[in-house]
């Protein structure tokens, strides 16, 4: 996150297609001072298209196939901004985002490639599957599949003709032939001829293969309207069918043509030799969203791989203001078609061939591609750096270093502050004489990730939960943030964002922005003052467990290690979008839900790991806690990381707490349980008896809670807590009473 050169351009690149994926390569082995890369992505896992059949077929893994483009970014030190595009606004050079505010550019790429026109065909959009966007294809074949193993018979029909198509076809006829999906009809519907722009002995190979594959080809077919589980084309023909997968010929973005860029009479931008917008010098585009009018391609990824180098290389001209190259593409290119069942065949020109050679060939060279995209090096501090700090809750003062300065800062009595720096609790409680008390608190940390707009969200969301957790109700805030140096407008645009999404959290958390204080740093960082109010008769506080109560975990943990790996290019795209959305949530539902289940006592889990902040409770209760380590939730990838030894900046302070706990660090969950979270979920205990009405609405409210533990009498002066397979359990003992 730290800016060492004050950023004065912006380069945005939108849509993680497979000329932007090298653009982002080139930039992490070779940055440009000065210039930061920002990629705009609807999805953070984009397929490689060349393998994508033999994913359907069932010869590649998932991973195998996607690139993460977190992962990418991270080594790219460009900052991923998870949405979709619908707009540019050129005049002002902002692209326009469905769910950020604009994002400013110095100058723009688009590689967003494009997607079947199913809207051209009355009813194909809601009874077929679009193959694009391939995530959402991904997850629709993935549920036919698991479908298809319990279907007395089915009929797939692949509507278009094209490369796309007929690998399509015979891809998916192939796996669920593996699957013994019998009786199994497969049919392929095009408009013209099998592969038109093919040669005549490269159709006639597909023909063959078709019959003796079992496929009827239905060629001349013009699907003209899409009814549930039938086709009807315009010679009147009508193919019944019970999945439909829809590959016809690409279409462009419709935003598109709101730009005001020139575009080709479907809808494509158009670009000259150097991969630039023939109407505007601030934007390229490559790709099939692209169309070079001098020398047209047909939308093929082979030419779209082929675009990364020169279009990596003119962006970086452009910004240093030199000149650049032109990017011819090649006149033909060598397209080689899989069969399904690991042959292909080769097409170039008048050339055609066919064998089981060609897929190893086209295996080979696919897997080559990949390797250069996710095969990165992890990475490592300079030589004399300090190692990566984590930013969030991981960024926070040691507990030790905290308790001693305010053992130092300890207030003489007072009739204001009623819960202050003497006392553990999440935020302090002040009352006045003849008004009702008030609730305060403040949180602050680095960011944690590189969208700003993000992390003013979970920024808030973080500082909220303090409120929240004392059973409270928000009211209004005050942002602290500081920005590192920059050109005005590129401060002002983050700025912006930052507090943008933190009001996105306070506005319908019922709190008001009333002001704040901003300054230049070497980090981006946010923080918010809350001020909320304790609903009459309803304070929480982290004293008040009683023996017998159970405790209730709302969300996951993981995120600080998690955030840890993302750091260091380690975590998956998955396992980051998980821990994000778990930082997003809003704690005020779970703290209503704990209070109408007659919660006795709560916090808020966050820098100090749960176990420091149960720890927290037990001293303020005198009392003892045993946890189920089988009940314990963990995000996706947290064990894992921990496993391999990734931690966060704060794992080594919070290792302190262990002394508390039976088994030590050598049980396998404790580094989770010390593992510091951001936006973290609320601990509470439950009388037992509402233990599990409370666990059950919970997780209708869509909270990942969890019965972890509960609470026991006192042993000793110390608290202590114990793993004890089964302590989450409300059949074992009846509550007892304190």
């Amino acid at each position: 996150m730290q800016q060492r050169v004050a950023i004065a351009q912006d380069l945005v690149l939108v849509g993680g297609g497979h000329a932007h994926v090298h653009v982002l390569k080139s930039f992490g082995m070779r940055p440009v001072p000065g210039v930061r890369v920002t990629l705009v992505a609807r999805d953070v896992e984009t397929p490689y298209s060349g393998m994508l059949p033999g994913w359907v077929a069932g010869h590649y893994r998932f991973d195998e196939c996607h690139i993460d483009l977190g992962r990418l970014a991270r080594f790219a030190g460009a900052r991923l901004i998870r949405d979709e595009a619908i707009g540019v606004d050129r005049c002002e050079r902002r692209l326009l985002c469905r769910g950020h505010p604009p994002i400013r550019y110095d100058f723009l790429s688009l590689d967003i490639g494009s997607a079947p026109r199913a809207d051209d065909v009355p009813g194909a959009a809601k009874h077929t599957i679009a193959v694009k966007p391939i995530a959402h294809f991904a997850a629709r074949w993935e549920a036919l599949l698991a479908r298809a193993r319990g279907l007395p018979g089915l009929r797939l029909v692949i509507v278009g003709g094209g490369a796309g198509g007929v690998e399509l076809a015979l891809s998916a006829q192939y796996r669920l032939s593996v699957l013994d999906v019998a009786p199994l009809e497969v049919a392929l519907v095009t408009r013209e001829a099998l592969l038109p722009s093919h040669n005549r002995r490269v159709r006639h190979l597909f023909e063959r293969i078709f019959a003796e594959r079992g496929i009827n080809l239905l060629a001349g077919a013009e699907v003209v309207r899409v009814e549930a589980g039938l086709l009807v084309c315009a010679d009147g023909r009508r193919i019944g069918f019970d999945e439909a997968l829809w590959v016809t010929e690409a279409g462009a973005a419709p935003w598109l043509a709101e730009t005001g860029l020139q575009l080709t009479a479907d809808g494509f931008v158009t670009i000259d030799e150097f991969l630039r917008s023939t109407g505007d010098g601030h934007i390229f585009a490559a790709g099939d969203v692209a169309t070079m009018v001098a020398h047209p391609r047909e939308k093929a990824g082979v030419y779209a791989v082929r675009q990364g180098p020169p279009l990596a290389a003119n962006l970086r001209g452009v910004l240093a203001g030199k000149r650049l190259h032109r990017a011819v593409p090649q006149r033909r290119g060598l397209a080689l078609i899989g069969t399904g069942d690991r042959h292909a065949v080769a097409s170039r020109g008048r050339f055609a061939a066919q064998g089981a050679y060609l897929w190893r060939l086209k295996d080979w060279i696919d897997r080559r591609w990949m390797r250069r995209y996710r095969e990165l090096p992890e990475m490592q501090p300079e030589p004399g750096e300090d190692p990566m700090r984590c930013g969030g809750c991981a960024a926070k003062v040691p507990a030790a270093v905290l308790g001693r300065v305010m053992a130092q800062l300890q207030p003489g009595a007072s009739d204001t502050v009623t819960i202050g720096l003497d006392s553990p609790d999440d935020a302090a409680l002040i009352s006045f004489p003849g008004a009702p008390p008030l609730l305060q608190t403040v949180d602050f940390f680095r960011a944690m990730v590189d969208d700003p707009y993000l992390f003013g969200r979970i920024a808030a969301t973080h500082a909220l939960g303090d409120i929240y957790a004392m059973g409270g109700r928000p009211e209004t805030a005050l942002a602290i943030a500081t920005l590192p140096p920059a050109r005005p407008a590129i401060v002002e645009h983050d700025l912006f964002h930052m507090l943008r999404g933190g009001l996105d959290v306070l506005e319908p958390a019922g709190a008001v922005l009333i002001g704040g204080h901003s300054a230049e740093g070497a980090e981006l960082a946010l923080g918010f003052a809350v001020t909320g109010r304790p609903l009459p008769g309803k304070l929480l506080r982290k004293g008040g467990l009683r023996s017998g109560d159970r405790l209730i975990l709302t969300k996951p943990l993981g995120t600080g290690v998690i955030l840890a790996a993302d750091g260091r290019g380690l975590a998956s795209a998955y396992a980051v979008e998980d821990s994000l959305a778990t930082m997003l949530q809003s704690a005020a539902a779970s703290a209503e839900c704990l209070l109408t289940h007659g919660a006795t006592a709560c916090t808020d889990v966050t820098g100090f790991g749960l176990l420091g902040h149960l720890l927290e409770m037990l001293r303020a209760s005198e009392k003892d806690a045993a946890l189920d380590p089988e009940t314990i939730p963990a995000l996706n990838g947290a064990l894992d990381m921990l496993g391999r030894g990734v931690t966060s900046s704060l794992h080594a302070d919070n290792l302190a707490a262990l002394d508390a706990l039976d088994i030590g660090e050598a049980h396998p969950i404790a580094p989770l349980l010390i593992d510091p979270q951001t936006a973290g979920g609320l601990l509470a205990g439950i009388p037992a008896e509402h233990s599990l009405a409370c666990l059950g609405e919970l997780r209708r409210l869509g909270y990942r809670a969890a019965m972890i533990g509960r609470v026991r009498p006192p042993s000793a002066d110390e608290p202590h807590v114990t793993l004890e397979h089964g302590a989450a359990d409300v059949l074992l003992e009846p509550a007892i009473a304190q």
